[in-house]
């Protein structure tokens, strides 16, 4: 956990920042209605990712800013290496804009719908014993889920370490325990009762491996995350699945290999689009064109064992 960034999410807080962070191409479009301007306030700061002024954010805003080494010079203005999001009445740190470094920590708009998704399907669940977020990122989904279910253990994993740290420091302001496993599922030890999930889903060109789904047009991770969560679940447990999937002459590929591969495991799922199109823009990407992917859906889908 970085204490200064701490600081940083409670100064803001205080100061009742709130930013709603949107999809890269629309914060691509934003900044270009606003090329050559510089921040006005802390929006611009740490949501917009916009260069500033030090005098803008004179007194513990700055210190704390730098004394977590999340300011970079360029020139005589300043920016913040570091964006904050609000959600559900808490502030998340994650990467700058633009994401286009392999080890970013991406928030957006699969954000908010992953958790609202939570929030529908966790609702009336109680005695959870140990919640296990795979992916975790910034750690939103996991410290949602927490939130609403108190369980006894919270386990956050993650291949990239930059993003464990800050998931630490969202959790530690959202003041839930936190248990940080660097890997994947089969790092986490112990019986695990709930799982949740949101995958990358995209088939990116750069491999970036917080945005690359991997085979199947970027659904191949979904599965292998689906079916090696419901092979961990103990008997009764639950997980959680928020995904995209291209759909192909009107089929949802991922829906009938999901159902196949864990009705081998003993599972049972229940599976929901969410939203019918999403990132259209990725459709002109040749992946998408070669395999005539029509549009990507987001969906839920809750796995239930035995």
């Amino acid at each position: 956990m970085n204490e200064a960034l701490l600081r940083l999410l409670t100064e803001l807080d205080d100061g009742g920042y709130d930013f709603i962070t949107v999809t890269p191409e629309t914060h691509r479009r934003v900044l270009e209605r606003r090329k050559g301007e510089k921040a006005h306030d802390w929006r611009d700061v740490f949501g917009w990712s916009m260069p500033f002024e030090s005098e803008l954010l004179a007194g513990p805003v700055l210190d704390v800013l730098e004394e977590a080494g999340a300011v970079a010079r360029e020139g005589a203005l300043l920016r913040s290496k570091v964006r904050v999001s609000s959600l559900a009445g808490r502030l998340f740190l994650h990467s700058a804009y633009p994401t286009t470094d392999e080890d970013s920590v991406f928030f957006g708009p699969d954000t908010y719908r992953f958790a609202r998704f939570l929030e529908a399907e966790l609702a009336a669940v109680d005695g959870v014993r140990h919640l296990v977020d795979i992916g975790a990122g910034s750690g939103a989904g996991g410290i949602t889920a927490a939130a609403l279910v108190e369980p006894v253990q919270v386990s956050l994993t993650d291949i990239n370490p930059v993003a464990l740290g800050l998931a630490a420091t969202n959790a530690a302001a959202a003041s839930i325990e936190v248990s940080l496993v660097e890997g994947g599922l089969d790092a986490v030890q112990g019986p695990v009762d709930l799982i949740i999930a949101n995958p990358p889903y995209i088939a990116d060109p750069l491999g970036r491996e917080y945005r690359d789904g991997g085979d199947g047009v970027g659904s191949g991770l979904s599965i292998e995350w689906a079916l090696q969560g419901a092979r961990r679940l103990e008997a009764g447990g639950t997980m959680l699945l928020y995904s995209g999937s291209p759909i192909i002459g009107g089929e949802d590929r991922l829906l009938t290999q999901l159902a196949e591969g864990l009705d081998e495991v003993g599972c049972t799922l229940r599976y929901e689009e969410l939203d019918p199109d999403v990132f259209g823009e990725e459709l002109e990407q040749p992946a998408y064109r070669d395999a005539k992917v029509e549009r990507i859906a987001a969906i839920g889908a809750v796995i239930r064992k035995d």
